[in-house]
């Protein structure tokens, strides 16, 4: 696989998170990750970003009965689409972006 390839199939993963968060990159990232070790790396990243954004997500919502719930999720929601479009720019580029603030559930 070439490295523009490799770059744009890593920079999918994030693009297609927007519309279809789940079956989109764990198709592109299920069918490629034994093709490159970027696709890997960044599949794995989206999806320990896409657990530990959940959980800040469930947290914020149950936390809305407390009234600070309402400022987290909106805060967590402003994080996840700014730190996706940072990721899609980062992995185009071919560098390997570690999201901030997440879990390594997957290694």
């Amino acid at each position: 696989m070439s490295n523009s390839d490799e770059r744009l199939f890593s920079m999918l993963i994030y693009l297609v998170s927007f519309p279809f968060p789940i079956l989109g990159p764990l198709i592109i990232w299920m069918l490629k990750r034994d093709e490159s070790e970027l696709i890997d790396f960044h599949g794995k990243e989206y999806f320990n970003f896409f657990i530990s954004y959940s959980i800040y997500a469930i947290i914020s919502s149950i936390l809305v009965l407390l009234l600070i719930g309402f400022l987290l999720i909106f805060v967590v929601a402003i994080m996840a689409f700014v730190y996706t479009i940072i990721a899609l720019v980062k992995a185009y580029n071919g560098e390997r972006y570690r999201f901030p603030l997440i879990f390594r559930f997957i290694k």
